[in-house]
């Protein structure tokens, strides 16, 4: 079996950065999935607040995730927020996603960073084994609220003023 190598991408890593979207497309079956062009992919690609790692093996991109780069008013330290992390079917339960999470608390850590967090759906059990069985410090219950902002979407009506 051939190494799996872990990297940050850069500005210059466009293809690789593609390569991931259309896994994450795949793995979270994003049905009717239209690529943003690549002008709009570089632009976020090459913006200070966004990480992107990559897991290769084979030439190839077999997993990823992406992370946002959230500035406190707390404390001078930033935090990183865990948006996406998927790994190719056929790669998964390899140890994969937790040298990626390694590789990004690594990163954060000498970069000053206070913490990393990640939010999991509470009816994705796989996700929320696979959070479990990496070396988290704490875990919360939460519940998220979305707003969403475009008027061809159905608003939901609470009854509150």
């Amino acid at each position: 079996m051939q190494e799996t190598i872990i990297k940050k991408l850069n500005s210059g890593d466009i293809s690789e950065f593609t390569e991931l979207i259309n896994l994450f497309a795949e793995v979270f079956e994003m049905k009717n999935f239209s690529m943003p062009d690549k002008e709009h992919l570089l632009k976020v690609l090459t913006k200070p607040d966004f990480m992107v790692f990559v897991a290769i093996r084979e030439n190839q991109v077999v997993g990823g995730l992406t992370a946002y780069t959230l500035d406190q008013y707390y404390s001078d330290k930033p935090l990183a927020y865990l948006y996406d992390l998927a790994i190719r079917v056929n790669f998964q339960r390899q140890g994969i996603g937790k040298k990626l999470i390694a590789a990004l608390t690594e990163y954060c850590r000498s970069h000053g960073y206070e913490e990393v967090f990640v939010q999991a759906d509470k009816v994705d059990d796989y996700a929320l084994e696979f959070y479990r069985s990496t070396p988290i410090t704490n875990e919360e219950q939460v519940i998220h609220f979305y707003y969403t902002l475009h008027s061809n979407q159905k608003q939901h009506d609470s009854g509150k003023a």
